[in-house]
């Protein structure tokens, strides 16, 4: 039988490294991987692609990502490329300006680092924008700028009180100054005027789009389910997904209600079965146990640092109650979830190891393949803790660097003890743990090249830093691996993230093989195409 897509002329990575040089694919599986032979299933309908010496891999796939939020962004007032507190007030001045029709200024992304301790004010908002009220989350999405007209819409003064699961930050005099962290977030978020569900499904299609671009054919999305003020994106997955306009394989992590317990998981299992379908499946649940560290409400073993390096009080924040978590998370195992832990300090990590390995008590052995996303802060003592009880190590490798937030906004206040536990890659994939990989888009860029530039080099691309903790660096095959296989793993799909024959054909074609250059240079490389299932979803003009 002719093989329809027969690539040839290049390096193949297959799991046991760059062994082949041509792959063919029949329908949407691979139905050869070999060399020259490989060429014989050419016929006069089979599309060939000449690699001219590029290397063809597995689809990547994110593990932890939001592209709904992310795409709504990319339509409001975008403050991702923004770095100083000058180009961040510009730009919203420029979006308010052309955009006069708009009730309420939405959007965000600024960083942290462009203002004093991170925490920006509604009197620089108040000097852009007036007249209207603005809602503006942080790059981590951890914390939203307000101005004052939305602090007077939402009734927030000085005798508001901290919500338990957040923090009005407030001046000298105890009014609040214009930035809401966390659960603090909802007090102006729940006003928000609420997205259509044409927005959402245009913001899933652009988001999807720009995720084909970047050589991704699946991921987890990590937030199904409405919280501070983001609507819920499910009804834009399962439109795409009836109408065939979902092209990626998505898993849907289903929110876990902080504020609720175990009455809602019979709601959860409602949800799985109504929220599934095609290429989209709910079986995920997500549980987000902590802040981070730059706000600290990451929670710690120990006490967070004040600027002249002594202990404070704070431990940081636990989102759910650490004593019914495992009970929690034994009933969600036995009911066939996921666990999927938002977990940056190295008590939150601790927190959800415990919970895994009471699931595993009381249940045995199961296949839900549980994970820990961010693991900012581990614990030496908790890093072999993974491989033993089967939890697979979520990271987002472009955090693993030194920048203006890590140097100014968590390193100090960490201690130098615990800077050198942050993002341990190196010790957990030594230690027999499994990794998966992700970006937490529109947090950070979505782009893989990037976040695997990170984990081999520690240094963000294009920096000149110092390297972050060498020791915990990975050779660009564990990266590559950790973007592909770890992450088909987490996600269920065992027949994909590998090129082999009976495995779908979902693959990318790099403009290079990177593995030929220096690994400083790992970054410069783009994706050429992309296909999903013997489908080409993404190609470059010159292809």
């Amino acid at each position: 039988m002719h093989a329809d897509l027969l690539f040839t002329g290049g390096p193949v990575l297959t799991p046991e490294g760059r062994t082949a040089t041509a792959v063919a694919v029949t329908g949407d599986r691979i139905t050869a991987v070999g060399h020259d032979e490989v060429r014989q299933l050419a016929g006069p309908r089979t599309e060939v692609v000449d690699l001219a010496g590029r290397l063809l891999l597995p689809g990547f796939q994110d593990a932890h990502v939001h592209p709904v939020p992310a795409g709504l962004e990319l339509t409001q007032c975008d403050l991702t490329g923004t770095r100083t507190a000058a180009q961040t007030l510009a730009a919203v001045r420029v979006y308010a300006a052309a955009h006069p029709e708009r009730e309420w200024i939405l959007g965000g992304g600024w960083s942290m680092e462009a203002f004093e301790g991170g925490t920006p004010t509604k009197e620089l908002l108040d000097a852009a924008v007036p007249d209207r009220p603005v809602y503006l989350p942080n790059r981590d999405h951890h914390g939203a700028w307000v101005n004052s007209r939305a602090l007077e819409l939402a009734g927030i003064d000085r005798d508001t009180p901290d919500p338990a699961d957040g923090r009005i930050e407030r001046d000298a005099f105890g009014e609040p100054s214009g930035t809401l962290q966390e659960g603090a977030m909802q007090l102006v978020g729940r006003l928000v005027p609420p997205t259509t569900a044409a927005d959402r499904l245009a913001a899933l299609l652009h988001a999807q789009r720009h995720l084909h671009a970047l050589g991704i054919t699946a991921w987890q999305d990590a937030l199904v389910g409405d919280f501070l003020g983001m609507d819920d994106p499910s009804d834009s997955y399962l439109t795409a997904a009836r109408d065939g306009s979902l092209t990626a394989r998505v898993v849907g992590a289903l929110w876990w209600d902080r504020e609720r317990g175990a009455g809602q998981i019979p709601e959860l299992v409602e949800r799985r079965a109504v929220s599934s379908h095609g290429r989209f499946r709910a079986g995920s649940v997500k549980l987000m146990l902590d802040g981070v560290a730059e706000n600290g409400t990451a929670a710690l073993l120990d006490p967070y640092l004040d600027k002249c390096g002594c202990a404070t009080a704070n431990r940081g924040r636990s989102f759910v109650d650490p004593a019914q978590l495992p009970k929690y998370v034994a009933e969600l195992d036995a009911l066939g979830f996921q666990c999927h832990f938002h977990a940056l300090g190295d008590r939150a990590v601790r927190d959800a190891l415990d919970a895994i390995e009471a699931a595993r008590s009381a249940n045995g052995p199961s296949d839900t393949r549980p994970h820990l996303a961010h693991l900012q802060v581990v614990h030496p003592d908790d890093v072999p803790r993974f491989a033993r009880l089967g939890a697979t190590a979520n990271i987002q490798p472009l955090w693993a660097a030194h920048e203006p937030q890590m140097d100014e906004l968590t390193i100090p206040f960490l201690g130098p003890e615990r800077a050198a536990w942050q993002y341990p890659f190196g010790a957990l994939l030594r230690f027999g743990a499994r990794l998966a990989a992700g970006s937490d888009w529109p947090v950070s860029s979505p782009d893989p090249l990037q976040g695997i530039h990170v984990a081999v080099n520690r240094v963000e691309p294009g920096g000149a830093e110092p390297v972050f903790l060498p020791s915990e660096r990975l050779s660009l095959a564990q990266a590559l691996t950790a973007y592909t296989a770890g992450t088909a793993y987490v996600n269920h799909l065992d027949d994909a993230g590998r090129v082999s024959v009976g495995a779908l054909a979902d693959l990318v074609v790099l403009d290079r093989d990177p593995f030929a250059g220096p690994p400083e240079t790992i970054a410069e490389t783009k994706v050429a195409l992309t296909y999903v299932g013997g489908a080409r979803v993404y190609a470059t003009h010159d292809a």
